[in-house]
């Protein structure tokens, strides 16, 4: 049996960029930075080393999410590794990439500057808004 899950969490590295396949599927390319934290052994100092991690997502979500899938914006994503290799310009190329089943924000945009949600204050139940346009 083989288990093919890949759960992460990190902030966006540039803005999710949305295009389509050749038959016409929306598809999201994203990356997402993903800290290790590990003790330096000269230092003796804790320190975080970055891990750059290619998403894409498909679909009509692909397409809702893209407005607020900006640089900086910390997410957490569970899909699948997907390995994929093609030719260009005469140039063996692979990836190794995420391919994500599930998205959820961990920070919001307030004001301009991104808020953790748990610091969020909380709407009270009569303020809160019920729109289908809002994809999540």
């Amino acid at each position: 049996m083989s288990i093919n899950r890949v759960m992460i969490s990190g902030n966006l590295t540039r803005d999710a960029e949305l295009r389509s396949t050749q038959s016409g599927t929306s598809m999201l390319g994203m990356g997402i930075a993903v800290n290790d934290r590990r003790k330096n052994q000269k230092t003796g100092e804790w320190e975080d080393y970055p891990n750059f991690v290619d998403c894409t997502m498909f679909g009509t979500r692909a397409e809702k999410l893209q407005p607020y899938l900006t640089k900086g914006t910390k997410v957490a994503i569970e899909g699948k590794l997907s390995y994929r290799s093609w030719e260009r310009d005469g140039q063996r190329r692979s990836k190794l990439e995420v391919i994500v089943d599930e998205l959820e924000f961990m920070s919001s945009k307030q004001g301009g500057a991104v808020q953790d949600l748990h610091s969020a204050p909380a709407l009270d139940a009569a303020e809160q808004v019920y729109d289908e346009d809002i994809p999540f």
